[in-house]
């Protein structure tokens, strides 16, 4: 176990937990991309507070049960490489927590800011209606969607129950049932039959080498989300061969592919993709029209 009992104060935790964190050797990527950051989403989290306190709260002393508790978390991330968010049950994205844990992935997806950005200045989001968000996982970018475009409705799919319970969760937590509805189905498989303005999704990508060489925090998450063939391109090419059936005339596509850009790319040297740039970091993201996918 660590040794906390000459720790007093917040600000003690994070030092240690910071310096602990670097000892260890952690892998990031949940949220978080170094030891400072992982560190004050966990601590702060763990004590019900919120991110941006005043700093003079770090000089709060800590109390006996509050400081087992913490000395619990931090063991669990050294010990089991568990990533921060499926501590703490909890993961933001496009600005908005969602709960998460082991069935579902972490939210990390560059696709936030696209719906942070409207979309702009690919898409004129006054024609969004209706929006299809595959492989949904815990309902991130469908609920994001939701909550930006407030006159749209969105169906959300994923394979298995055990992601949209979770999705269930986050549909109810920001009370968008109105507007997102669930349904399980293997892709296209299993949903109404309708034309949709946009569909979004970042399916499984990852590919074989990846997955073997995967680091340990990943490795809590489900593989099924992950996995994607020897060439990472197993679910995206389904989607590529289906999906202008459900899209209107002049509906979009929106798919990450991440690591795998390349290997697509040089699968498919004929189609037309636009891949997209983000001021925040992260690629791996094509865009296609109706038009382009019928061609």
């Amino acid at each position: 176990m660590l040794d906390t009992k000459e720790l007093y104060t917040i600000r003690d935790f994070l030092r240690f937990s910071v310096s602990r964190f670097n000892e260890a050797g952690l892998h990031y990527g949940h949220g978080t991309d170094n030891a400072w950051d992982e560190a004050v989403a966990l601590i702060l989290h763990t004590l019900y507070l919120p991110h941006d306190i005043d700093s003079h709260i770090l000089e709060a002393r800590i109390t006996t049960k509050e400081r087992i508790l913490l000395n619990q978390m931090i063991e669990k991330r050294i010990q089991e490489r568990i990533p921060v968010p499926y501590l703490t049950r909890e993961a933001w994205f496009a600005k908005l927590p969602f709960y998460v844990d082991e069935r579902v992935l972490i939210p990390r997806s560059p696709l936030a800011e696209l719906i942070e950005n409207h979309f702009e200045p690919w898409i004129e989001s006054h024609h969004l209606n209706q929006v299809l968000d595959l492989c949904t996982g815990c309902g991130c970018i469908a609920i994001a969607l939701a909550k930006t475009f407030p006159e749209c409705k969105i169906d959300a799919s994923d394979m298995t129950e055990s992601a949209l319970a979770v999705a269930k969760i986050n549909v109810h937590r920001h009370q968008v049932e109105d507007q997102v509805m669930l349904y399980q189905a293997d892709l296209f498989a299993g949903l109404p039959a309708k034309k949709y303005d946009l569909i979004i999704s970042n399916p499984p990508y990852v590919d074989a080498d990846d997955m073997a060489e995967l680091p340990p925090e990943f490795k809590h998450e489900p593989a099924i989300a992950l996995a994607a063939g020897q060439e990472g391109l197993d679910i995206v090419l389904r989607i590529l061969k289906k999906a202008a059936t459900f899209l209107n005339p002049q509906g979009v596509l929106i798919v990450e592919v991440g690591n795998s850009e390349a290997a697509l790319a040089e699968k498919l040297p004929d189609v037309p993709f636009t891949w997209l740039e983000f001021e925040r970091g992260g690629g791996g993201v094509f865009l296609l029209t109706a038009k382009q996918l019928l061609n």
